[in-house]
């Protein structure tokens, strides 16, 4: 019999368009894919010889659970170059995906019966991950007055005697959205005074647009910080990502790390110092300038053709549209989108609950000449 916690764990919807678009393209479609939250840039050259040193000189063995020593000590540095942040390597674990880092957080935070806070719409895998642990994910419907986002207040107001955490994201997926330090500490203030603990997803922390970075780690270093190679650094498949926790749950996430998944890859551990190296920052530095030329072509554009936004994502890679006025059923208007037209997006479906049937997500992950052919097979679908 199935674990009765299988039955709160959705799955990707997302992943039945991917597996259609794929077969489309198999039997020769052109699909211009706007649907999946992965950069179209391969992995920096320089991280990538890196791992084949790795390889070569046999760095192939386990390291310990928390990761490589020379890893942590490059993100605290970096933490201290970029944002004028100490930062203890010792608080630092490197771990498979920030998948694994959420998933360490809810395991040595979270007691059965406890709420995890978050915001709707949001990414779909934070409250699975609350589930596993056999914990309540609360997901309050958020909208543009708030930038999608939860603030002081709403916290605040829906804060009740089982809450154990609060988890946003700055910037957000799948909307764009970011907080500012103001809207962070106010966060943090009303967490603490309750006697929760704050959780900040900073995984696409370095993909931000018109405005100066910033790390929760100013404010406080009494919260869960998640990010990972993957989208800042074009490292997806590698699965890296790590997390900075506060020292008293240090030793609790390690012994579950070494239960769980034992340690991070050793070879992407090691090619990820690489990733610190000036030439692959200004390789990264250019491929955020690109997605910023993305944005600003296909949010007009599609502003053009129906579809809504009532605010401008300063980070990312996503629009969230609001298509109310184009379809009643983003579900369907997907799925008959990538049929007709070769063209795969998100529904709302995947983010949440909060009228799901109105967004669509789009992701900027493709070249401005795919877009752009992508904003024309839109037209035309619409158009019919």
């Amino acid at each position: 019999m199935i674990a009765k916690r299988m039955a709160s764990i959705r799955p990707f919807y997302v992943m039945e368009l991917l597996a259609r678009a794929r077969a489309l393209e198999g039997s020769g479609r052109s699909i211009i894919h706007m649907e999946v939250g992965e950069p179209d840039f391969e992995t920096p050259r320089p991280i990538i010889e890196a791992g084949k040193r790795a390889l070569e000189e046999g760095f192939t063995h386990y390291t310990p659970a928390v990761g490589i020593r020379e890893l942590r000590e490059a993100i605290a540095l970096d933490y201290k170059k970029r944002f004028g942040v100490e930062v203890n390597p010792d608080r630092v674990l490197i771990t498979p995906g920030s998948s694994g880092a959420l998933q360490l957080i809810m395991g040595t935070v979270i007691n059965p019966g406890q709420a995890v806070m978050m915001a709707d719409p949001g990414y779909p895998c934070n409250r699975n991950f609350v589930n596993l642990v056999s914990g309540i994910p609360v997901a309050v419907p958020v909208g543009p007055d708030t930038g999608y986002q939860l603030t002081a207040e709403i916290i605040e107001r829906e804060w009740s005697e089982n809450t154990r955490a609060v988890m946003v994201a700055t910037p957000s997926n799948p909307t764009g959205t970011l907080l500012n330090r103001a809207q962070l500490e106010a966060i943090y203030q009303v967490v603490k005074a309750r006697g929760g603990v704050l959780i900040v997803d900073e995984i696409y922390q370095g993909l931000v647009y018109g405005v100066e970075p910033f790390t929760a780690l100013e404010i406080t270093d009494d919260l869960f910080i998640i990010n990972s190679f993957s989208k800042y650094y074009g490292m997806t498949g590698w699965r890296l990502g790590w997390m900075v926790a506060p020292e008293r749950f240090i030793n609790a996430a390690d012994r579950l790390a070494q239960n769980i998944f034992l340690a991070a890859s050793t070879p992407a551990q090691y090619a990820a110092l690489a990733a610190f190296d000036a030439e692959t920052q200004a390789i990264v530095e250019a491929r955020r300038e690109a997605f910023r030329e993305r944005r600003d072509y296909l949010l007009p554009a599609l502003n053009k053709l129906g579809f809504e936004f009532p605010i401008i994502p300063e980070g990312a890679f996503y629009l969230y549209a609001n298509c109310h006025s184009i379809t009643q059923d983003s579900f369907e208007f997907a799925h008959q989108l990538l049929e007709t037209e070769g063209v795969a997006v998100t529904p709302g479906r995947d983010f949440g609950d909060n009228q799901p049937e109105q967004y669509i997500r789009f992701a900027y992950t493709t070249s401005l000449d795919k877009l752009a052919e992508g904003v024309a097979r839109i037209g035309r679908f619409i158009g019919r």
